[in-house]
């Protein structure tokens, strides 16, 4: 068995008043060694922004940048033109390319908003940047992998420019999914709500783990658990 934990209150924190923010993976002034990224998975924030508050205007490039929200509500505006707000359940996707800016602003006058900020490395340099979001009902992750990312939108899912597939589930005490791995691929499994069992090892919110040389991997339910597994080249 090839799993690595990555325990939740091991990875990087940063409190700056406005923004509370969890590293899983290496990040601004935050670096492990052993920790840089994961395959193609470069980074996955566990941000909470407080009331009124925001990310200003900033630049990205060549990096293909999702969120996805828990809890609140994100309003988005960026050099595209895109103006939109993402709630629970919609995944937005912004792939950098040549370069892109934009900001983030939680403009409630009393609630937080809670997402993950992830981050995957494109398969090539220099492609147009671009927007994308779609709305993933609880419902529809209920008790099965929801595809909610993919190379080529398969199911509905955002398209990412990377070989990599990205798929949402809540599972209920003893509920079970199953994902096969095919050959030479890898998988990180991040808990954003909840516990679970993964291959037997229990992970609670917050907690990750890489697999390698997996061919199944089993994920059963602990206590209102919601999951993201990243199926990574």
């Amino acid at each position: 068995m090839a799993i690595v934990v990555r325990r939740a209150d091991e990875r990087g924190h940063a409190d700056h008043g406005w923004l509370d923010t969890w590293h899983t993976f290496s990040f601004a002034d935050y670096y492990d060694p052993r920790f840089v990224g994961f395959r193609v998975l470069r980074v996955i924030n566990e941000d909470t922004v407080a009331p009124g508050q925001g990310f200003p205007t900033h630049a990205h490039r060549d990096m293909e940048i999702i969120s996805y929200v828990l809890e609140g509500a994100l309003e988005h505006r960026d050099s595209l033109g895109t103006g939109s707000v993402i709630r629970p359940g919609d995944v937005q996707r912004m792939s950098a390319g040549t370069g892109v800016r934009h900001s983030e602003f939680n403009s409630a006058p009393s609630e937080p908003v809670h997402f993950l900020q992830i981050w995957i490395e494109p398969a090539k340099a220099g492609t147009p940047p671009g927007y994308e979001q779609k709305a993933f009902s609880d419902e529809d992750k209920h008790g099965r992998l929801r595809l909610v990312a993919s190379p080529d939108g398969a199911d509905g899912s955002v398209t990412i420019h990377q070989d990599a597939r990205v798929y949402a589930t809540r599972l209920a005490p003893g509920v079970e999914v199953v994902h096969r791995l095919a050959p030479g691929r890898h998988a990180w499994v991040q808990i954003t709500r909840g516990a679970l069992s993964l291959s037997g090892q229990r992970l609670a919110h917050g907690d990750g783990a890489a697999a390698s040389d997996e061919s199944t991997l089993k994920l059963v339910g602990d206590k209102d658990a919601e999951a993201l597994v990243f199926d990574l080249p």
